[in-house]
């Protein structure tokens, strides 16, 4: 059956839960505002980030008051509607006073067209507009993306159809003007300290360069070019050097299977005057010789005694590590078995803010890192997930998203001993509803160590056998935590496992391998992904863990996931039928050799007739003989990361095997759903789908 928006199916699902004595409903459980895109402005104690409420995007400011201590918050644009269309790329004026902005577009794809899930007639256009911290209505500067405002405050750069523009920020009148015509995909426009330079990242496919453009003399270089990927530009304090990652080239790149050794990686360093560059550090062979990036803004941070602090995986585990631009070894700053995860640096070059999961794996807290010293401290702690720090102007400040098991990621500042104040007022939301989830540890069918989080609701301690259900992330490059997820997509996927438990499952999500947080080895598992499938173990584990507890009904086991999720899911119900009684598979992959051409464009399995068996060998399709569960197929025909014939193709073959299918497809809808009716109706399709086939 095809069911239509979700609509009828949300009333009946909403119906059945009040009908259950359920203490809350799907849309409560998706009612708070998600906060995101946490800035602090260059001078002063002013805080900036975007809130989603219900799919009304709108930006948020926090400035402190004149007592030095508490802060007064407001919100500066008023959208008013849940129509799909997204606000990002925040850039702050010099004095602190403005926010430049994105407004609609695909920040993840921009060369795509703008996605329209809303249907709007007159469509999406991608729009650069700035706004006053003290209110007042937004004003539009140009269409394009990726703002880069001046630190002298007068002209904004940004890309438009692959190109950099510029525009006076002072000047209503003024007209956009192209800075340059230059060839490659450009990205990372970056002012030097003194707004007299632009250096910018041009991807050639193959190859890629720092380019460095100079408007006062309209001249545009290319510094140190090689053959291989360099990035992450990072200007030094005094403006004088640009560092750089250099990443070597690769013809046989690793995609969706492990990637443990490579060509070296390195460090490089550019006088920006002269152009002169030279190699300050290269990363050892072996373990390490693979770049892999921290969360942040910069790779490379430079520090005001001119060396630069860099995430490394030396001994397994990302870390931060410092070089001098006068010595060629790297000094480990924060040794242990942990990952270091969102890095920021104050403006001074003085310190190091960051998350990790150190001494907490499956939570994530602040750290304090002294550039002079290298002394590290532990800035909050507790039973809650802290993420994304950032340092005010004035250095006097940090603020950081936050959330616990109960309550979503919200934005704070850390006070003294760690204490967390909120800057923004939450809406009525019913947090005191919530289950507090389990950590759990279980055997993979094969012995790895897998971590997971557990939601018993009081509905299940009675002594009797309930029905389950297992959640798997996306990503995979992603960890689920013990509370509600800083990334949004996530949130809402916590936010649904908290409503399956309250109607009586016991819901267990699973951190599987090929997934982050727990080192190097356990994210590039071997044979994982399309070559091997081997994350199949963990879904093999999930299941024998789930039917050796006493209180779970091992004759009705569920299954749910999105993206790489849905891969999952799709692959328990086609190699595990027996276990898995049913299924929720949002856009999922089921052919890695069609995913893998849509990633990389020049794939072709003929070229690696081998690999290419290994691909399919390790997909759902190859074993949809023996897939018997029912399933619920959910995604929009607009999806840019897991093509829509995923679905289709996985339809034909089901309807062939006599398997029941249901299907929610949401047109002009992306993968990562824009609009929060979609979500809703998603959810709801599912908790009715999981109702009739589990209960």
């Amino acid at each position: 059956m095809n069911f239509a928006r979700g609509l009828f199916l949300w009333s009946l699902c909403l119906a059945s839960t009040f009908l259950l004595g359920q203490s809350f409903t799907l849309d409560q459980a998706l009612s708070a505002p998600f906060n995101s895109e946490l800035t602090a402005a260059p001078i002063g104690g002013t805080f900036a980030w975007v809130t989603n409420l219900q799919g009304r995007r709108n930006l948020w400011a926090a400035t402190r008051n004149a007592d030095g201590k508490t802060y007064s918050s407001q919100q500066l644009t008023k959208y008013s509607e849940d129509d799909g269309i997204e606000i990002g790329n925040i850039a702050w004026t010099p004095d602190g006073q403005s926010l430049v902005y994105v407004r609609g577009g695909d920040f993840e794809f921009p060369e795509r067209p703008a996605p329209n899930p809303d249907l709007l007639s007159d469509g999406v256009n991608q729009e650069i507009w700035v706004v006053s911290v003290h209110g007042g209505e937004p004003r539009k500067l140009a269409t394009g993306m990726a703002p880069a405002v001046s630190p002298v405050g007068d002209e904004i750069a940004y890309l438009l159809k692959g190109q950099i523009w510029e525009m006076s920020l002072k000047d209503p009148n003024a007209k956009p003007e192209q800075l340059m015509h230059t060839r490659g995909t450009l990205s990372s426009l970056l002012w030097s300290p003194n707004g007299k330079a632009l250096a910018f990242v041009s991807d050639r496919g193959d190859h890629s360069f720092i380019g460095l453009y100079t408007p006062e003399t309209k001249s545009l270089r290319y510094l140190d070019p090689g053959t291989d990927h360099d990035g992450s530009p990072a200007w030094s304090l005094d403006g004088k050097n640009i560092a750089f990652v250099r990443v070597p080239y690769s013809k046989h790149e690793a995609l969706f299977g492990p990637k443990r050794t490579g060509l070296p990686w390195s460090i490089r360093v550019v006088e920006a005057e002269s152009g002169k560059g030279h190699e300050i550090w290269r990363a050892n062979e072996g373990r390490g010789s693979v770049f892999h990036e921290a969360q942040g803004q910069s790779q490379l941070h430079w520090t005001s005694a001119g060396a630069i602090i860099f995430p490394w995986e030396a001994d397994g585990w990302l870390h931060l590590y410092s070089v001098s631009p006068n010595r060629e070894t790297a000094e480990l700053l924060t040794p242990g078995d942990f990952e270091v995860d969102r890095v920021a640096g104050s403006r001074d070059g003085k310190s190091i803010i960051y998350s990790s999961n150190q001494d907490d794996i499956d939570r994530r807290h602040i750290w304090k890192l002294d550039s002079a010293s290298g002394h590290v401290s532990e800035i909050t702690h507790g039973e809650g997930i802290e993420t994304a720090p950032v340092v005010s102007g004035d250095g006097e400040s940090i603020a950081v998203l936050r959330s616990d098991a109960r309550v979503p990621i919200r934005p704070a500042i850390v006070g003294v001993n760690g204490d967390l104040e909120d800057l923004a007022p939450q809406a009525k939301f019913p947090a005191a509803s919530f289950v507090v989830p389990q950590q759990v540890i279980f055997s993979s069918a094969d012995g790895f160590r897998i971590h997971g989080q557990l939601f018993l609701s009081k509905s299940t301690q009675d002594g009797r056998r309930h029905p389950a259900i297992v959640f798997f992330h996306g990503g995979s490059r992603r960890q689920m935590f013990l509370g509600w997820h800083p990334m949004e997509y996530y949130s809402n996927a916590y936010g649904m496992n908290q409503y399956l438990a309250s109607l009586g499952y016991i819901v267990l999500s699973v951190n599987y391998r090929s997934g982050i947080g727990y080192g190097e080895e356990f994210r590039e598992a071997l044979n994982y992904g399309a070559t091997g499938a081997s994350e199949f173990n963990d879904v093999l584990g999930a299941g024998l863990y789930l039917r050796g507890r006493s209180d779970v009904d091992a004759a009705h086991i569920g299954v749910w996931g999105g993206s790489y999720g849905g891969y999952l899911t799709a692959l328990a119900l086609a190699r595990a039928s027996d276990m898995f009684a049913a299924g929720v598979d949002m856009h999922g992959v089921h052919d890695w050799n069609l995913e893998l051409g849509n990633w990389l464009p020049a794939y072709d399995p003929a070229a690696d007739p081998q690999g290419a068996r290994t691909a399919w060998l390790s997909s759902p399709l190859s074993s949809v003989n023996t897939w018997r569960s029912p399933v619920l197929l959910i995604q929009g025909d607009d999806d840019r990361n897991v093509v829509f014939a995923q679905t289709v193709q996985l339809a034909e073959a089901l309807r062939k095997q006599k398997v029941e299918i249901d299907e929610l497809i949401f047109p002009d809808e992306i993968h990562d759903f824009l609009l929060h009716r979609d979500w809703l109706a998603a959810y709801s399709a599912s908790a009715e789908f999981f109702a009739k086939h589990l209960k």
